[in-house]
């Protein structure tokens, strides 16, 4: 494949994320794969829905990510939910360790991606949980916004 051509590859996204939490800081990170998760990741064949990330012995892990395995994969298959490291500076590390130890912090991934040299990547955000009442104004406003968008179309 060439260099001017871009790869078609799947962005997996935790949908429930934006709504369940109230996002501070967001970070990119590598994470350690093994070669069967990689191709079942470049099929979109993953999900983030229960996924959240630990520090543990100053390392950050992602737990609950799921990866279904991969479909002409032999004997040697990965699991498909297993605690994943992820790859981040130790001074990044250091300054999540605090944040994190805060009541009701906590650190949540939303997408898995790959960059533009074919490495996955996890956007990891370091979010506040969102009371019912925050949801339920999040999505009346959001709802306020569409009628007006409509009506504006409308108008014109």
């Amino acid at each position: 494949m060439s260099k001017s051509t871009p790869r078609q590859t799947p962005r997996i996204r935790n949908k429930r994320a934006l709504h369940r939490f109230e996002v501070l800081e967001k970070l990119e990170c590598g994470v350690v794969l093994v070669g069967t998760e990689v191709k079942s990741l470049r099929q979109g064949r993953a999900s983030l829905d229960e996924a959240y990330a630990r520090i543990r012995g100053g390392e950050v892990w992602l737990h609950g990510f799921h990866i279904t395995p991969y479909e002409h994969g032999t004997v040697g298959q990965h699991e498909p939910v297993r605690p994943r490291k992820l790859l981040l500076h130790r001074r990044q590390i250091a300054k999540l360790i605090p944040k994190v130890t805060q009541r009701g912090l906590t650190l949540v991934p939303l997408t898995v991606f790959f960059s533009a040299r074919g490495l996955v990547k996890v956007e990891v955000a370091l979010a506040r949980g969102k009371a019912q009442r925050d949801k339920r104004e999040d999505l009346k406003s959001r709802e306020h916004k569409r009628e007006m968008d409509r009506a504006l179309r409308r108008g014109r």
